[in-house]
Parts: C-alpha cells; sequence; structure tokens
C-alpha cells in the first residue's frame, strides 16, 4: 500500500470508465513486447477460441450479452486475457473465415484498492481502457451501477474474476463470490425492461500458467534465503528436487507458524491450539492445516476486534470486511471539506488512519493463505505447486519485513494455457429467478455453484 494511506483523507473516488480506442490500439501493438520483457511468459496458447469467436460474432450481432468469468491465480492474467483478444480471437476468427469487427476487447472489472498499492496511473490505464472499479466488502452502488450498465449497454463484452482476488495458485480455486451471477441477472432483467431479447451468458475461462523448465534450483535458491530470513541453517541440498526440498518447506512452514504463534501469544494475549497436542497428529500436512487455520483465524480476530467486527463467514467475507472497515477509518466522509478541518483534527485523523493501517497488516497475513491447505503438494508433486508455495512463504516474510516490493520472484519462464468453457445460460435461468426473493437468491447460488464446478473442470 501506499505512504498515502498512512494518513486521514476524503473517500475514494469512483473512477469512471473512459474508453480511449487509441489508446487501445496502442496497449495492444505494445502488449507482445510488454510480455517478453516484463514477465516470465513466453508462450501463451488458448483452447476452444473457436467458441469465443462464436460469441463475438454474436454479440457485435446484437444477439447476445456475456461475461467472461476467468480464473485469477496471478496479477499477469489480465496480460494473458489482453493478448487472447487481440492475437488468438482474430487468428482464430479468421482461419474460420468469421468476419469480426476490430478491436477485441472487454470491459474488466476490477478491485479499486488496485491504485493504492500498484500506483495512481493504474486507475487511469484501466479507465481509458474502459474497465470500471469496485470497492470489495460494501454494497458500492456507484461501482455496482456503472458495471451493471457496462453489462447491458457496453460496447464489448464484460470480463471479472469471480474469486474476488489473487490466490497464488493455479489449480487451487478459491470460494466464489455472487456477483457475477447477480450482474448476469441484472442484465437480464434492464434488457427485459428496455424490450431487447438479447440472451445473457456467463463464460468460464480457466487460466493455468507451468513452467517451461521445472525451477527446482531457483526453488532451493529462494528456499535458502527464506531460511535465512527467518532464522533456520541453511542446508542447500546437493540435488534439487522434490524428495529432497519438501522437508525444508515444511521444516520452514512449521518454523514460521511457531514464531506467528509466538507473536500473537506473547503480545496480543490470543490463545492458540497446544502444540504439543497437535503433536499427537502423525502426518505433518494435517498439524501444519490444523495450526495454519488457528493461526489465520487468530490474526483475522485481531483486526475485528479493533474494528469492532464480527467474525462470521468465510476467510475471505471476513478479510473482505476488514478491508472495508480500515477504509472507513482512512478515507473518511467527514474530511471531504479539507478546509474546515483543524490541525489537531487533521493530527488525531492521520493517528487514526494509522493505527487502522496497522490493524489491517494482520488482514493481509491472512489474504496470502486463505486457499492454502496443507496437501495442495502432496496431492501433486509438481515443481508448479512446489513453486507456488514457496512463493507465497515468500509474501507472508515480505509482508512481516515491510518489504514493499509488488512483484513476486521469477523462478522461471512459464508457458500459459487459456481454457474457453462452455457457456452458462442466465437467460434460461431468468423466468425462476423472478419469482420473488427467496428465488432470487436461489437463482443466483445456483449460478455461482455451477461456475465453481464449471472452472473447476478447466484445471
Amino acid at each position: 500500500m501506499a505512504d498515502v494511506i498512512y494518513q486521514a483523507q476524503a473517500p475514494l473516488e469512483f473512477i469512471p470508465p473512459a474508453f480511449n480506442p487509441l489508446f487501445l490500439r496502442v496497449v495492444q501493438l505494445l502488449l507482445p513486447t510488454y510480455i517478453n520483457w516484463q514477465t516470465a511468459i513466453t508462450q501463451i496458447e488458448a483452447e476452444n477460441v473457436e467458441v469465443l469467436v462464436d460469441l463475438y460474432r454474436q454479440f457485435q450481432e446484437g444477439k447476445i450479452r456475456f461475461m467472461l468469468a476467468f480464473r485469477h491465480p496471478k496479477t499477469d492474467d489480465p496480460f494473458c486475457l489482453s493478448y487472447l483478444f487481440s492475437q488468438l480471437v482474430p487468428k482464430v476468427a479468421r482461419s474460420h473465415g468469421t468476419m469480426l469487427q476490430l478491436p477485441i476487447h472487454a470491459h474488466f472489472i476490477y478491485d479499486r484498492g488496485i491504485p493504492l498499492w500498484a500506483g495512481s496511473y493504474v486507475g487511469w490505464i484501466a479507465s481509458n481502457l474502459g474497465a470500471t472499479p469496485i470497492q470489495r466488502g460494501k454494497a458500492d452502488w456507484t461501482g455496482l451501477r456503472s458495471a451493471r450498465n457496462l453489462f447491458t449497454n457496453g460496447k464489448f463484452p464484460m470480463a471479472a474474476a469471480p474469486e474476488g482476488g489473487t490466490n497464488g495458485l493455479s489449480e487451487n480455486i478459491s470460494t466464489l463470490e455472487p456477483g457475477i451471477a447477480q450482474l448476469g441477472f441484472w442484465c437480464a432483467e434492464d434488457l427485459q425492461k428496455a424490450g431487447r431479447d438479447q440472451q445473457v451468458l456467463i463464460v468460464p475461462v480457466g487460466i493455468k500458467y507451468s513452467y517451461v523448465d521445472a525451477p527446482w534450483d531457483a526453488i532451493a535458491n529462494l528456499l535458502s534465503e527464506l531460511e535465512a530470513a527467518s532464522g533456520l541453517p541453511v542446508n542447500p541440498s546437493e540435488f534439487a528436487s522434490v524428495e529432497s526440498l519438501y522437508p525444508r518447506l515444511l521444516t520452514l512452514a512449521e518454523h514460521l507458524l511457531s514464531l506467528m504463534e509466538q507473536f500473537y501469544t506473547r503480545f496480543y494475549h490470543q490463545k492458540l491450539p497446544d502444540v504439543k497436542t497437535i503433536g499427537e497428529i502423525e502426518d505433518r500436512n494435517e498439524a501444519l492445516a490444523v495450526r495454519l487455520k488457528a493461526l489465520l483465524n487468530t490474526a483475522l480476530l485481531i483486526s475485528e476486534q479493533y474494528f469492532d467486527l464480527q467474525s462470521k463467514g468465510s476467510l475471505r467475507d471476513r478479510c473482505q470486511r476488514v478491508e472495508q472497515a480500515g477504509w472507513n477509518y482512512i478515507f473518511r466522509e467527514d474530511f471531504k471539506d479539507v478546509k474546515g478541518i483543524s490541525a489537531v483534527e487533521r493530527a488525531l485523523g492521520d493517528r487514526v488512519a494509522e493505527e487502522a493501517n496497522a490493524r489491517m497488516w494482520h488482514m493481509r497475513l491472512v489474504e496470502s493463505f486463505v486457499a492454502v491447505s496443507g496437501n495442495y503438494i502432496r496431492e501433486n508433486p509438481t515443481a508448479e505447486r512446489f513453486a507456488e508455495t514457496t512463493l507465497i512463504l515468500w509474501q507472508m516474510i515480505a509482508k512481516i519485513k515491510g518489504d514493499k516490493a509488488v512483484r513476486r520472484p521469477q523462478l522461471g519462464k512459464q508457458k500459459v494455457k487459456i481454457t474457453v468453457g462452455k457457456p452458462i445460460s442466465i437467460s434460461e435461468r431468468y423466468p425462476a429467478y423472478q419469482g420473488n426473493r427467496l428465488a432470487a437468491r436461489q437463482g443466483v447460488a445456483e449460478v455461482t455453484n455451477d461456475l465453481q464446478h464449471a472452472m473447476e473442470g478447466l484445471i
């Protein structure tokens, strides 16, 4: 996060989409070069692109409105999707003799908090690319109205990540949020009111990263750095492999958990499960999972108690409520009129903002581990899973140390596979959705559940 959030200030302003076709053209021209120079990606391929070609054809003919619901394991995902739009879709369209009007693009929905940590210029770029922001953890009616309007009337289809954020894991999908399904039903409602007969679809899209060559040596080096940073003796493996590195990774994870358990027990007076009792669990992975779950709950409690929030719902739901509560302490309605605020009020506001940011730190720690399980590597001990887990531990240590690096280390060249799934029809379910409030909630839940299964099937 930028230093600015240590100071109390006026509420976050909505960044309206202001699509600039010339700017999009420049971005699409430079995109392949940017991906080659600034990311570890060397190859992007896609499966079932012909499905997307046909969807864009129908969209441009005014027959359908659709939203791409994409997997979100990494921050590089929007670049991959933009490459899909600008390079792969037109290529497949030409090979099938399908005439599409260029440019091929989508209105992305993004988290309003991204420009806070990535830089305000990101908000400007997103706006000029026709993207629209949403504030997580609250009923952001301005953001929702913008997304709803774009879904119904936008020049392009929509694109959003139903997981709500990156989880760092290519083969583990977080629980989906219901907002995508709700926007789909709202679009169907708006089309019906306008007397338009377009069909509304949600299209699941899988994104999976894999290494061109298994980066065991790079993983071993990063593991040594993390061991040194956490106070463990560094014992480099003569031959880096999953067999030699896995015990080191488990030891590092156990050691970090012990440090954090001591931290919360000693300085925050929290009660955590007795390590001796957990030690009776024979399987180290299961014991690790039990300890991690207890630690994440404790860390969130520190934030929730400060903001006077109830501890209910999933870890992701709780994280979002903490984030919004923290933002309410920092971006304050009563600070809209800066001239009317005295120096003392300003100083007190800054103190509150600083404390809120400190309490949100515990929540940020939890966010990194929301999708982590003790069996992720054991279920399928690939270099990809090992690297992803090691990078999550790197992120944890970086947060503890206060490092402001945004990008994770690159362990090796990667290739990306994008898979377009079977569209889910919202229009077919809309009559049942209209029944009453209970039917509407059930409809949203069923679409979200079906989308979850569809995206899991794309891994």
